[in-house]
């Protein structure tokens, strides 16, 4: 921020010269604003306790870098910036990208996200009805999954929800990674490579990003919880007291930040079900859940779900549920 301009340019005195004391406050008056701004800017800006819910320190931390920064990519004209200088990189206010913070409450903790399915599914239907093995049994590779009667895919939804959810957590210093992005790669991964994923990055916490195409009617969200699996490659008990805690905790803040009502169809109205036939709960070795957000299929949950600023709520609310349980582990 730049104080040169008309409301600042000193008045033009009538004297016919300065004496030494004006020249002296001349002096000490730009330095005492100078030292303002630094104590502003440091002290004001400083982080809140540990109690501090998700959505307060992500309003601190967006303030802070703006107090930080005397401009930003949304006050910097294209006609402002010097030749040959590069353009910025997108802030922190854009939910879809980010960059991981340099320290935080999560620093140090490793969320994997896996988008369901894949928006280049369905130009690959050989690849994903490959059958893979998932413990209990044997299952196609991926599905092109659902989407609204208007036609907004599942997999454009768990992309931009993935996306919108890697941005709150890295915020708070978590390192994120995604099982696809961007159609990298191009279809898939497979179940069990998506459990993999999670597995090699020995994640602290891992969710699948999901929403249902059941009947017009159904309506609300489930989080599925991984069942006690023992048989073949698949083996969940170890970590199926921790997933439900995850799952708990997901669901709790999932319903207080989006207002979007426990499944009326499935899980009886607690909005958590348990299953022991998807292979990337099967097959995972750390904490992990699926959520199902809504019902594409149903006019008032397909309204939510293509909202931008509702997908933001999601995104919050698995985002907040998330951090509960990687506080309390």
């Amino acid at each position: 921020m730049s104080y040169v301009g008309p409301d600042f340019d000193p008045p033009q005195p009538r004297r016919p010269r300065r004496g030494p004391l004006t020249v002296a406050l001349a002096a000490l008056v730009p330095g005492a604003l100078l030292g303002w701004l630094v104590y502003d800017t440091v002290g004001g800006s400083g982080g809140g306790g540990g109690s501090d819910g998700a959505t307060v320190r992500a309003a601190t931390s967006a303030a802070s870098s703006a107090a930080a920064s005397p401009t930003s990519s949304a006050s910097t004209s294209d006609d402002a910036k010097q030749p040959g200088t590069p353009s910025p990189t997108p802030t922190l206010a854009d939910p879809t990208t980010s960059a991981p913070a340099a320290s935080g409450p999560l620093k140090g903790k490793v969320v994997v996200i896996d988008p369901g399915h894949n928006p280049g599914n369905f130009q690959h239907t050989a690849e994903i009805n490959r059958k893979v093995n998932i413990g209990t049994n044997w299952k196609e590779c991926d599905t092109t999954g659902t989407s609204t009667n208007a036609g907004y895919t599942e997999a454009q939804f768990t992309l931009d929800v993935s996306h919108r959810l890697k941005a709150l957590l890295e915020r708070q210093g978590a390192t994120v990674k995604l099982t696809h992005d961007n159609g990298s790669p191009s279809w898939g991964p497979c179940v069990d490579g998506r459990a993999r994923i999670g597995n090699d990055a020995h994640a602290d916490a891992a969710i699948s990003i999901h929403a249902d195409g059941s009947a017009a009617g159904n309506r609300g969200f489930h989080v599925i919880l991984p069942g006690a699996v023992h048989s073949g490659a698949a083996d969940t008990r170890p970590i199926v007291a921790r997933s439900a805690s995850l799952g708990e905790r997901v669901a709790g803040n999932f319903v207080r930040v989006t207002g979007e009502p426990a499944s009326n169809y499935i899980g009886d109205g607690t909005g958590l079900v348990t299953r022991k036939d998807l292979g990337g709960l099967n097959l995972s070795t750390v904490p992990k859940v699926f959520i199902e957000c809504g019902n594409m299929r149903d006019s008032k949950d397909a309204a939510l779900l293509t909202s931008g600023a509702w997908r933001q709520k999601a995104a919050q609310g698995i985002s907040e549920g998330i951090v509960s349980f990687l506080r309390s582990s």
